[in-house]
């Protein structure tokens, strides 16, 4: 099956060690973050502990810091650093040309169940 892509902005409209809000028709949002690096990531916009924004956390290395009780959610595979445990899911991401691109299909059907939404 061939990955559909999704424009979702430029590199440099993602702040420096934040991130971008992706709204979907159902489910919960995308967080799209872009680290010091340039590294681009992208997961559910919740918090696997107590579903906390993530998009409003602080970036460091290729982790955010959720704004509510400070775990640190890995932007790679969206886990929380021991001692803390979860997850939340991730979605494919890609650049090209300098565009943040999110795969359509995953946009569409992707965690959008309540639990997880």
């Amino acid at each position: 099956m061939t990955t559909s892509w999704t424009v979702i902005c430029r590199v440099e409209d993602i702040p420096m060690l934040g991130a971008r809000r992706v709204q979907r028709d159902h489910g919960a949002p995308v967080a799209v973050f872009r680290t010091g690096g340039d590294r681009i990531f992208a997961l559910l916009d919740r918090c696997p502990h107590k579903g906390g924004p993530l998009s409003q956390g602080i970036v460091a290395g290729d982790g955010v810091a959720c704004p509510l009780h400070n775990w640190t959610i890995g932007l790679a595979d969206g886990c929380a650093q021991a001692p803390d445990a979860g997850c939340t899911p991730r979605f494919a991401v890609r650049v090209q040309d300098g565009q943040v691109q999110l795969d359509a299909h995953e946009l569409l059907g992707h965690a959008i169940d309540p639990l997880t939404a």
